[in-house]
C-alpha cells in the first residue's frame, strides 16, 4: 500500500517552498506552467491526496451539516432526512446525523459534540423530553456561539433561529370539518404525542372545528396521552356503547391504532367508521387494508426546504439576515377509509 506524501515532503524532495507546492496543485497563476506540471506529476507519482477536512477548517468550513433527529424508525423523519441529503449533496455539503431518542441529555451531548468545529450549522427536530420540560437553553447557547440551528416540525418558540413547519392548526380543523361534512357527528380523537407543539396544535384545530359546527364535546371519545402504550390503553377503555363513527389520528402509529379499532370491534369501514390520521409512511397509507386517508405533511420538502435556509445562512455575506419561519401546507390524500 503506498504511503501518501504531504506538501512538506515534496517540497523538500523538489527543493521548493511548500506554499510553491500548494499554489501549483491549486493552479496558481503566480506559478509558471512547467513549475505546476513538474510538481503535479510528482505529487501524482507519491499518491498525494489534499487533506479536505484540513482545507475546510483552515477556511474555518468543514461542509459539514449535523442533522439530529427524535427517532429513527418514524418514516417521517426518514423522509424529512431524504430532503436534506438531497439539497447538501447538491450543496456539496456532507451530512452527519444522530439520534436523540427523545432525550434532551442525548441531545445537548449531541450538540457539544458536533459544535466543536465538527459541523457547520444543525438542523433538528427538538426532543420530546425537551418539549416536555420546555427547556431550549441548549440552542440559544449553541446559537450564540456562532453556529446557525434551522429547526423543523417540532420547533421551540422562544429559540430565535429559522424554522419549517407545517400548517398543523389548519390542516386539523380542514381534516375534522372533511369528516363533519361526510355526515360524520361522533368523531373520536386519538393522541399519543399530547405534549408535543405538533400534538397540541393538531389538537386545537379538531376542537375548533367542533365549535365551528355546534357540535358538543365529547371527552370520553378524546384520548389526549403521551405514548403508543398509554394511548392503546385508552382505547381498551373507551365505553362499548360510545355512538363513535369517525376517528381523527394525530400521528402515524395513531392512525393504525384507529384502523386496528375500528375492524376489532365489527365496523364496517368507511360506511360505519371513517378515519382520518396524520401519516407519511406506508404502513398506514397503503399495507393497510383498508388504506387509510391519511394529512400528508410533504416530509421530503421539509427537509429541502429546511436544508435551503441552512445553506443560505451559512453562505451569505450579510451580518443580520432575519430569520425565517416557513410552513408547508399539507395534502389531504382520500383512500378507503373515508365515504365518497
Amino acid at each position: 500500500m503506498k504511503v501518501k506524501a504531504t506538501l512538506k515532503q515534496i517540497a523538500k524532495e523538489l527543493n521548493v517552498s511548500v506554499s510553491t507546492v500548494s499554489k501549483a496543485l491549486n493552479d496558481s497563476p503566480e506559478i509558471s506552467d512547467q513549475t505546476k506540471i513538474k510538481i503535479k506529476e510528482y505529487a501524482k507519482l507519491k499518491n498525494y491526496k489534499p487533506n479536505v477536512i484540513g482545507l475546510n477548517l483552515k477556511n474555518r468550513k468543514t461542509k459539514t451539516i449535523g442533522v439530529i433527529i427524535p427517532n429513527i424508525l418514524n418514516a417521517f423523519f426518514a423522509k424529512v432526512f431524504s430532503g436534506i441529503e438531497k439539497v447538501a449533496d447538491e450543496h456539496g455539503y456532507n451530512v452527519i446525523t444522530c439520534i436523540s431518542n427523545e432525550s434532551i441529555v442525548k441531545e445537548i451531548s449531541t450538540l457539544d459534540m458536533l459544535s466543536n468545529g465538527t459541523i457547520d450549522g444543525f438542523i433538528l427536530s427538538v426532543s420530546e423530553e425537551a418539549q416536555k420540560l420546555q427547556d431550549y437553553s441548549h440552542f440559544t447557547e449553541i446559537i450564540n456561539d456562532g453556529t446557525p440551528i434551522v429547526m423543523f416540525d417540532r420547533i421551540a418558540e422562544g429559540v430565535e433561529c429559522d424554522k419549517v413547519v407545517v400548517d398543523d392548526f389548519n390542516s386539523a380543523l380542514n381534516s375534522t370539518q372533511r369528516l363533519i361534512d361526510l355526515g360524520c357527528k361522533n368523531i373520536a380523537l386519538f393522541s399519543s404525542v399530547d405534549e408535543l407543539s405538533v400534538g397540541k396544535l393538531r389538537t386545537d384545530g379538531y376542537l375548533q372545528a367542533l365549535q365551528d359546527n355546534n357540535i358538543t364535546v365529547n371527552n370520553s371519545i378524546i384520548l389526549r396521552t403521551n405514548s403508543e402504550e398509554d394511548l392503546n390503553a385508552a382505547i381498551l377503555s373507551l365505553p362499548a356503547n360510545e355512538p363513535i363513527d369517525a376517528i381523527f389520528a394525530l400521528e402515524e402509529t395513531d392512525t393504525v391504532a384507529a384502523l386496528k379499532y375500528g375492524l376489532r370491534h365489527g365496523f364496517k369501514i368507511p360506511e360505519e367508521l371513517s378515519i382520518i390520521g396524520f401519516a407519511d409512511g406506508i404502513l398506514a397509507s397503503r399495507r393497510l387494508t383498508p388504506s387509510v386517508t391519511t394529512v400528508s405533511q410533504h416530509a421530503p420538502e421539509i427537509g429541502e426546504k429546511a436544508a435551503q435556509l441552512l445553506i443560505d445562512r451559512l453562505e451569505t455575506k450579510e451580518e443580520n439576515l432575519p430569520f425565517k419561519t416557513v410552513v408547508i401546507k399539507t395534502i389531504l390524500k382520500e383512500r378507503e377509509s373515508t365515504r365518497k
